[in-house]
């Protein structure tokens, strides 16, 4: 007797989705750092000098960079300021990756036995350890006093690990809110050689390749899950998906409220700089992959798109096979 189709469909995605999670689990096996091990912290080429040029803000990456403001600024100060921007960046990214974690191992208590996405789980809550290590070890040789997440959002943020216990799939796009738009970022930074002190380098590779296999991971398990839920938790996905990415790409773009003040940039400059339309542009593009996943996946919808809208995020979906050429392409 024949299967129906609907059945040999959902086989036919079951075995396909599980496949991808064997790949990812191989993948972690054959190729992984550790952050003691694999990173020369003691050469002398990465060591931190808060006064490298090497860290001057690149015009092109933060607008910042583009100010008349900075540029009037003295060597040293120009090389702090981008230096500071870095070192946020990891922090906030360890803090996020320690929620991250949580939320991971939560998840992973409650699969039953022989569930193949317990192992990818531990894989990458492994590989986020080592990423929480170096990224703190960068920031501990700045000698700067980063804070990373502004205090009140960190409290905000205890909530997240517990967010699988309420809806998986919300829990995976927030990982993808958090990871995204840091690898957009580090992505076009290495493409375009923006990046130039060494160990700066050296840390954003490990993070882009480690990182590559996590957010395959969120995408597939969304893929596989979402339409598989109830169209109430599919109106709520719909509705919470822009309001996390829109938060995330702006804790993740966004200059931190301590580097502003301790060298004293004028509110008209940061306005100038992270209001403008190329610095709205980049905010739409750093969360591009998830926005058309989110169309894919039928999240997006006229009460959503205002949301879209408004967290100024929205841009038109790409048509398929544009989002194919540029995933390869990554």
């Amino acid at each position: 007797m024949t299967a129906p189709p609907a059945r040999t469909a959902e086989v036919k995605d079951r075995t396909s989705y599980f496949g991808v999670i064997e790949r990812l689990n191989k993948a972690s096996v054959d190729k992984h750092w550790e952050a003691y091990a694999d990173i020369p912290w003691d050469d002398p080429d990465h060591q931190v000098d808060p006064d490298d040029p090497r860290f001057v803000l690149s015009p092109v990456m933060d607008p910042l960079g583009r100010t008349e403001w900075y540029r009037s600024q003295p060597p040293q100060i120009q090389a702090q300021i981008g230096l500071w921007r870095v070192a946020t960046a990891m922090k906030v990214g360890l803090q996020f990756e320690n929620l991250l974690k949580r939320g991971l191992l939560n998840y992973a208590y409650w699969l039953p036995n022989g569930r193949p996405e317990f192992r990818y789980v531990l894989h990458e809550t492994t590989e986020e350890c080592h990423h929480a290590m170096m990224f703190q070890e960068f920031v501990n040789r700045t000698g700067m006093p980063i804070r990373g997440m502004p205090r009140s959002l960190t409290l905000i943020a205890q909530s997240a690990p517990w967010i699988p216990l309420i809806s998986t799939e919300l829990f995976f796009v927030f990982v993808l809110g958090g990871e995204d738009p840091i690898d957009h970022v580090q992505r076009k930074s290495l493409k375009e050689g923006h990046i130039r002190h060494p160990l700066q380098e050296t840390i954003m590779k490990i993070h882009i390749a480690e990182e590559a296999r996590h957010i395959s991971f969120a995408r597939h398990f969304l893929r596989h899950r979402v339409p598989r839920i109830s169209a109430a938790r599919r109106r709520f996905l719909s509705i919470m998906t822009p309001i996390v990415l829109g938060v995330m790409a702006r804790i993740m773009l966004c200059p931190p409220g301590p580097m502003v003040r301790h060298f004293g940039i004028p509110r008209e400059v940061v306005k100038e700089a992270y209001r403008s339309p190329e610095f709205r542009a980049e905010l739409r593009d750093c969360i591009a992959k998830t926005r058309d996943l989110a169309h894919e996946l039928g999240l997006v919808n006229p009460v959503s798109k205002r949301l879209w809208q408004a967290f100024g995020i929205w841009d038109e979906p790409r048509p398929a096979k544009a989002r194919r050429t540029r995933t390869q392409a990554a």
